[in-house]
């Protein structure tokens, strides 16, 4: 995180949410994330949870969409279960989940996953930055940290990045306003 200066969270899922285990600051962010470690957020409106659905089938995604309604926190949040699902097979094809303004007006999120010996997906790691200055070069990065990780775990096939697609194609894409 000292390479991007923004701060970085480590999550798991636990039922419907994404919970903070961990999480490094940069003073010169001057970002004040308010998601404190042990703090919760519904897995849809987050990076790293949105990388815990994609990791599920249609069928759980369904479930979850049934048991929590998909209730948004802002004018971003996305509520409707075609447009979550749109969302997570992009997570899926390039291994990278966002969250663009869904949780918390004015931040933006990138995450990537971690993953253990069995492949498993058993957390997430997400870069929080001010909306207008996340920035689409560090995705590449992000990604080689989980792999770093993944590898140390034992995880012997951590995926390999697709090619992102243009920063605007992706983060726009399901903000009509």
């Amino acid at each position: 995180y000292k390479q991007i200066q923004q701060p970085i969270s480590l999550s798991v899922r636990q039922g419907d949410e994404i919970v903070y285990v961990e999480r490094a600051y940069s003073e010169r962010s001057g970002m004040q994330v308010v998601r404190a470690i042990g703090g919760h957020a519904p897995l849809h409106l987050t990076s790293n949870g949105k990388l815990f659905l994609a990791a599920d089938d249609s069928q759980q995604v369904r479930a979850y969409a049934t048991r929590t309604g998909l209730p948004g926190k802002t004018h971003f949040s996305i509520t409707q279960l075609g447009e979550l699902e749109h969302e997570l097979a992009k997570v899926r094809q390039y291994g990278i989940a966002r969250d663009n303004e869904e949780l918390e007006l004015g931040v933006r999120c990138m995450a990537a996953g971690i993953y253990d010996d069995q492949g498993k997906l058993i957390a997430g790691l997400s870069i929080s930055a001010p909306a207008d200055r996340l920035d689409e070069s560090w995705a590449p990065r992000l990604q080689a940290t989980v792999q770093e990780i993944s590898s140390a775990l034992g995880c012997a096939s951590a995926r390999k990045p697709n090619t992102q697609p243009a920063a605007d194609t992706y983060s726009r894409s399901h903000q009509q306003g």
